[in-house]
């Protein structure tokens, strides 16, 4: 299969001296790469590194009960925030076929439609569940330690519309649950109720988990190619673990990203797909590298406060909302534009009358081709700014290539994270604002806390 591409020469070419990243300056910083890339490699197996072994499972499990559900449910519903979700989603707009819950049950080949549901806005729940039959749906809940506070509402929410539905002895038939393998109040939850559960490692961090059950049990249930994902992410962890340095795909994403923030001031990073399919794959980094790099103390018990900042962007769409900042603006980005080299369709404009003269130079192209000449076009008209980017290319988008792509990311950040010299598997910034939340809504023991907010 055809690897995917980084391309960074619009990080070091066109843009004035001292706005881009020199020869010499990858050269120097080589050792301190490699250094890093080596350590999250010696480091595996240990700590909160399980998501690398991911691509080496054995998807039976998943694909086997897959097996089971088939005919069974009208509807798939997943129960789950933030990495319980993100990677999910993403997996589904990749590579589920465009507007997937509006095909037929024939043409979804007897497979549930897909819904995520991921807040807990009371009009967005009410509206969902009003328009599923919950008689013919499954509920995936989604919680390590089942105890997370939205999670957890959508499933008692859940539990009691579907009690009342079909009965307290038929809820099993209509719940599964991911979750720790061992304990947790969503393990005994699902022992009680005899419903079937999958494991989350205890090694797997949520913003990491999108090659485990949380992603490949919705990714089989609803006919994705689970096996391509993982053959894909393999390869790109053979790729990773073989070259060094510059070579090494996850060492060029992350030490472009750490040089551009830490040597030349751009400290937002702006990840742009040229393809709808892998829209939410940049919905995806943005908690994976946000949540991994920004931290208020290194491993040494330092105050830092480091992390660069990610956006989401579109092309084109984003052409014509945020292209203006981005050339304009403070220089304090680098763009990530995710291209693809070949389309699953191929739509040709057609040539217009004498009545349309101006857009005749349209005719002939394909949309495949202008997606391709507006992606281009930008990446040199930000470098003639100064402003710089960097290119990663998938051959198509397909489940090889897109869990390559997740895989390539994941390692990126560990990497940045030995770079930045924080951890990359914590988020006690997030903390707080749970504690707060428990507090706020009457858990017992947070009493105190409650009284301090007021």
């Amino acid at each position: 299969m055809e690897r995917l591409s980084i391309d960074i020469t619009k990080c070091m070419s066109g843009l004035d001296e001292g706005t881009a990243l020199t020869p010499n300056m990858l050269e120097q910083f080589a050792p301190q790469l490699e250094k890093a890339r080596r350590a999250v490699l010696d480091a595996a197996g240990t700590g909160m590194l399980g998501w690398m072994d991911l691509p080496a499972q054995d998807p039976g499990p998943y694909l086997d009960f897959a097996a089971e559900c088939a005919d069974k449910y009208e509807c798939l519903l997943i129960i789950g925030i933030g990495g319980s979700a993100l990677g999910t989603t993403a997996l589904a707009t990749a590579l589920l076929p465009f507007y997937y819950n509006e095909l037929s049950p024939g043409e979804r080949k007897g497979r549930p439609r897909l819904y995520v549901l991921d807040n807990v806005d009371p009009d967005e729940t009410v509206a969902l569940l009003g328009r599923l039959d919950l008689s013919r749906t499954l509920v995936n809940v989604i919680s390590k330690s089942g105890t997370t506070g939205e999670s957890m509402a959508g499933y008692l929410v859940l539990r009691e519309q579907l009690r009342t539905l079909v009965g307290q002895a038929a809820l099993n038939e209509h719940f599964v649950f991911t979750t720790d393998p061992v304990g947790g109040a969503l393990r005994k939850i699902g022992a009680a109720m005899g419903a079937p559960m999958f494991d989350l490692p205890p090694d797997v961090g949520g913003r990491f988990s999108v090659l485990s059950a949380v992603g490949l049990l919705p990714a089989a249930l609803t006919g994705m190619d689970v096996r391509g994902l993982l053959a894909g992410a393999q390869d790109m962890a053979d790729w990773i673990a073989e070259t060094k340095g510059w070579e090494n795909p996850a060492c060029k994403f992350a030490g472009v990203q750490f040089l551009e923030d830490t040597a030349l001031g751009r400290c937002v990073s702006v990840m742009m797909p040229y393809s709808a399919r892998l829209r939410d794959v940049a919905d995806w980094y943005r908690q994976l590298w946000a949540e991994s790099l920004g931290k208020e103390v290194d491993r040494q018990g330092r105050t830092v406060n480091v992390g660069p900042l990610p956006v989401k962007s579109l092309g084109v769409t984003d052409q014509h909302s945020q292209l203006q900042l981005y050339a304009e603006g403070p220089d304090d980005k680098v763009i990530t534009f995710l291209g693809v080299g070949e389309f699953d369709k191929t739509v040709t404009i057609p040539t217009p009358g004498p009545e349309a003269e101006a857009l005749a130079y349209l005719g002939g192209h394909t949309l495949g081709g202008l997606l391709w000449a507006e992606q281009k076009g930008t990446a040199w008209a930000l470098a003639k700014r100064g402003r710089p980017s960097l290119t990663i290319t998938l051959p198509r988008v397909e489940a090889y290539s897109v869990g390559a792509l997740l895989y390539l990311l994941e390692m990126a950040t560990a990497i940045a994270g030995g770079l930045y010299d924080v951890d990359a598997f914590d988020q006690p910034g997030v903390e707080l604002s749970k504690q707060a939340t428990y507090a706020l809504m009457g858990r017992p023991g947070y009493e105190a806390l409650a009284s301090e907010i007021g």
